[in-house]
């Protein structure tokens, strides 16, 4: 009976987090396969992968998210841009500094009421829960400061490479 009860608190609160890690993104948010440069051209992949993380960001394999550029660098071992991306932010920013990939949730309903998926949490906020996601459909909608939301919204194909990219433990990186 007591295992049945904490089961059911911890897929509560785990479902309470899902949902807040969801974000709303502005129409328009490119879902194309060339990546948006800082200045908002499209560049190729190639040319994506050649941007490098902010300075001060660390070494060898992370998760490199900028607040100040909306973007974000996954970095392999050797410490090589494998991809880097544009990203939509939720109402909530997480602080600077180093963490960890906490939990993932394949498909979750956002905070908005859209499905998303490959949801990537690795800190929360006062209460919010701070990751990375994907609408399923495609759509994005503009970020607003209610509800508070902590997900920082991908594209599709950007939402899979993280997914795949940052498994539970990954370090992330946060800069101003």
């Amino acid at each position: 009976m007591m295992v049945a009860g904490l089961t059911a608190g911890a897929l509560t609160a785990v479902a309470y987090l899902a949902f807040q890690a969801s974000a709303k993104a502005p129409e328009g948010f490119s879902r194309a396969r060339a990546q948006a440069s800082p200045a908002g051209q499209q560049v190729s992949r190639d040319q994506a992968r050649s941007v490098a993380p902010p300075a001060g960001s660390g070494s060898g394999r992370r998760v490199v998210y900028s607040v100040g550029a909306d973007r974000v660098w996954l970095v392999g071992d050797s410490g090589k841009v494998q991809r880097t991306f544009a990203v939509t932010p939720g109402s909530v920013d997480p602080t600077p500094g180093s963490y960890a990939v906490t939990s993932r949730s394949s498909s979750v309903i956002g905070t908005d009421g859209t499905p998303v998926e490959h949801v990537v949490r690795f800190t929360d906020v006062d209460g919010v829960a701070i990751g990375f996601s994907a609408a399923v459909d495609g759509t994005t909608r503009p970020t607003t400061p209610k509800p508070r939301t902590g997900g920082i919204r991908e594209s599709r194909p950007d939402g899979a490479a993280m997914w795949t990219f940052a498994t539970i433990g990954q370090r992330v990186v946060v800069t101003p």
